[in-house]
């Protein structure tokens, strides 16, 4: 099917948003593009554009009926099933090809069905959504989706001077996204992913450098949390030929309560998926908080050093650094294709160098020493007398990688 049949899907509560929808659809249809509309609200609405798959439709694709939601009278859990329901009939589009956008808009509930939605339309359909509640932390709702968030400014409650703007403007951006060309022009040999931090940042850009020098496609990964979260998934998705895990970082925030934790499952895509990986214990000596008077009480006496007004790290120790070590391997040892770890002795992240703040051999030593002895007849262990930022542990680390993608 070609783009220009291809539909942007348009949802949203068309009962208590009526007008707003209305207006949002006369805006879509003026771009001549075909239209899919979906309603999502649990009450009766009287818009005069057509709806192509109802609040009924919806509900049953959640496993229940809107009699029972209805019945019900519970708000929360009344969002939860909408969200789940229009999540089931985006995937069913998805699946038959049938869309090039998705775009929706609503306040607080609203915002939540139209985000859960979304997490079925894979990453390049573009999804735009037009919420009272962008100000709000929405990491959960967006999760790795590729979703803009626009700020409504007003509430999605009748049109006025503003919300007509903003409406105009929302239909506009997610016509054009639906209607970029994707370049074919450019060929690679493979895709390549690779975690980063600031603290590795020389390592990765010379990794960069020398790979994509040889005709690969890297896509750098910030270990925020999110961004390794996003990195999986994308492997899952079978997006990648092979992965560089410089910055391992995220396991040290999900064993100690720190803001960038990537959850459980990371480092497991990889193996999983089946494709080859280079993995560094970078940046394992830190763990991530906000500001200095939001670090846990029991942490306050460790060593601690503000990377910014806003990040400040905490140093890990010899325990966590030996489970740290041990994690790290039993998480690899499920890899269904070659796995190196790589460890650079003289250091695992920029502070973690000779008289700098986070150095201390002792603590690198805990994790070296366990990841030696839980991957030992498991997995190999190549160990380097080097700084994880130095250009030689770098072309090492390209090296190792490219032999194992022969």
């Amino acid at each position: 099917m070609s783009m220009k049949d291809k539909s942007i899907v348009m949802l949203g509560c068309f009962d208590t948003k009526g007008e707003d929808f209305t207006y949002l659809y006369q805006c879509l249809d003026i771009q001549n593009q075909p239209l899919i509309t979906i309603n999502t609200g649990v009450m009766d609405t009287s818009v005069k554009f057509p709806i192509d798959v109802d609040n009924e439709s919806v509900a049953a694709a959640s496993g229940t009926s809107l009699k029972n939601i209805r019945k019900s009278g519970d708000r929360g859990k009344a969002v939860e099933l909408m969200g789940m329901g229009a999540s089931e009939i985006l995937s069913d589009l998805v699946s038959k090809d049938l869309i090039k956008g998705v775009i929706g808009m609503g306040g607080g509930g609203g915002t939540y069905i139209i985000l859960e939605a979304m997490q079925a339309v894979p990453l390049g359909i573009p999804k735009l959504c037009l919420s009272t509640v962008v100000a709000k932390d929405l990491s959960r709702q967006i999760g790795v989706k590729d979703i803009t968030m626009m700020s409504s400014v007003v509430d999605v409650a009748g049109i006025n001077k503003i919300s007509r703007l903003l409406i105009q403007q929302a239909s506009a951006a997610i016509t054009a996204m639906a209607l970029v060309k994707v370049d074919t022009s450019v060929t690679v040999k493979k895709n390549i992913a690779i975690s980063m931090f600031g603290n590795t940042t020389k390592c990765v850009d010379k990794c960069t450098e020398l790979l994509k020098d040889r005709g690969y496609e890297v896509m750098a990964f910030h270990a925020t949390g999110v961004g390794g979260a996003t990195m999986e998934s994308l492997i899952r998705e079978g997006v990648f030929d092979a992965v560089l895990d410089v910055t391992t970082t995220e396991l040290a925030d999900e064993l100690c309560g720190g803001i960038l934790s990537a959850g459980p499952d990371r480092l497991t895509a990889a193996s999983e998926m089946g494709i080859p990986q280079i993995v560094v214990p970078g940046c394992l000596d830190m763990v991530n908080f906000a500001q200095l008077d939001t670090i846990p009480q029991k942490y306050k006496s460790r060593e601690l050093y503000s990377w910014a007004p806003d990040v400040t790290l905490m140093r890990t120790d010899n325990i966590e650094n030996k489970i740290l070590g041990k994690q790290l391997v039993n998480k690899l040892k499920k890899a269904k294709a070659p796995v190196e770890i790589l460890i650079p002795l003289k250091g695992i992240s920029q502070i973690d160098s000779e008289g700098d703040i986070f150095y201390n051999p002792e603590a690198n030593n805990a994790l070296f020493e366990s990841i030696k002895e839980n991957a030992k007849g498991h997995i190999e262990v190549v160990q380097m007398n080097a700084h994880i930022n130095d250009e030689v542990f770098a072309k090492m680390l390209v090296e190792h990688l490219l032999k194992m993608m022969k």
